[in-house]
């Protein structure tokens, strides 16, 4: 007979990547993972190179360094920053240090499904929180006034994805205060600002005012997108300096490598990569998205590295899915999402899109 785990674990569906192979397929053009388009930045890859030579070596545990390059880039305390293996980590931990039996977290329904992963695994209940028609036409946002309505006496985390995935709905700052203004003091809210350093509104904050402003409150970022360094999982958060303290009893005394923070380090510091990858993602994306609405999508409204298409129909959708397999393109379907109808394109370099864009052009085969 077997050890039983907690009975919220076997409730769970265990998270499924992006796929990365293609069964007689030689050449694979990953679009699937919302990795950054140009890989990691040469800074990166030269300071890996050196870290490895030290690779015996523990990693510094405070991260130190690491704080401080990120504060000294966003103007932030380094001492109310953290860092995570990857911020599915500091997701992971938030749950751990304010969940459990008996309470529960709120989040909109086609929110980053690693926050009812990491909530049901802890024993909390997760709440997904019906969306409404985004305003500028197309898709669905959160519905800031039904998040508030759902939170109730045992609500200890609200997450919100900003802008999100896999949707790609952002929402403005004034709708992200309210949210906060509208929880009680107790509630905890998460901005997962993951794909923040592709956002173009002039007004965007990706969280840090608000962080200052309102307090509990955290702000989670990451390496794995227009860093590209999704394999080295490093990703951070700036918080109240009570949050941060309860985050560092949590954690791991060496959670991210030396490796991986001088990797971050040298990705921060390589000059005009945000910027031309910005540049490359805004182009791309609109063509992406003309071709999509050209091959029968839905294409919703996005501020991040991919665009979400409905084809109207399940079948539809993998239709459209295995004829892209057929050309060594791989797509993100997103039934997990409870969106089987749709499916997710991440933005890659330029080869990559205009391989998918004459795909998508390219009569179904039989």
């Amino acid at each position: 007979m077997s050890v039983a785990p907690r009975p919220s674990i076997l409730s769970i569906d265990p998270y499924v990547g992006g796929e990365s192979k293609i069964p007689g397929v030689n050449r694979i053009i990953k679009l699937s993972s919302n990795e950054g388009a140009f890989g990691p930045p040469p800074a990166a890859i030269e300071a890996i190179t050196r870290a490895a030579r030290e690779a015996h070596r523990y990693p510094d545990g405070n991260a130190t360094a690491l704080r401080e390059a990120l504060g000294a880039r966003f103007g932030l305390d380094p001492a109310r920053i953290v860092t995570g293996n990857g911020s599915d980590e500091l997701i992971s931990l938030l749950c751990l240090a304010y969940g459990g039996e008996g309470t529960e977290f709120i989040m909109s329904a086609y929110g980053f499904m690693m926050y009812d992963i990491s909530g049901r695994a802890i024993g909390s209940r997760v709440l997904k929180v019906a969306e409404k028609p985004a305003p500028e036409g197309g898709g669905t946002v959160a519905d800031i006034d039904a998040m508030i309505a759902a939170a109730g006496p045992r609500t200890r985390i609200v997450f919100l994805t900003n802008p999100n995935n896999p949707t790609g709905a952002l929402l403005p700052n004034s709708e992200v205060a309210r949210l906060r203004a509208g929880l009680r003091d107790d509630i905890l809210l998460v901005l997962d600002s993951a794909y923040a350093e592709y956002v173009t509104e002039p007004s965007y904050d990706p969280g840090h005012g608000l962080v200052d402003a309102a307090g509990n409150t955290i702000m989670l970022r990451t390496f794995s997108k227009v860093f590209g360094l999704g394999g080295m999982r490093v990703g951070w958060g700036y918080a109240p300096a009570d949050v941060i303290d309860v985050l560092n009893r949590v954690r791991g005394p060496f959670n991210v490598a030396s490796a991986s923070m001088a990797a971050a380090i040298g990705a921060l510091a390589e000059p005009g990569w945000v910027e031309k990858s910005v540049a490359h993602n805004t182009e791309w994306r609109g063509r992406l998205a003309t071709a999509l609405r050209a091959a029968g999508g839905d294409v919703w409204p996005s501020h991040a590295n991919f665009l979400l298409a409905d084809f109207g129909t399940a079948g539809a959708a993998r239709a459209v899915d295995a004829k892209l397999k057929t050309r060594g393109l791989i797509v993100r379907g997103m039934g997990g999402y409870g969106l089987p109808q749709a499916l997710r394109f991440t933005v890659g370099n330029a080869e990559e899109c205009q391989l998918l864009i004459d795909a998508l052009g390219a009569p179904s085969d039989g």
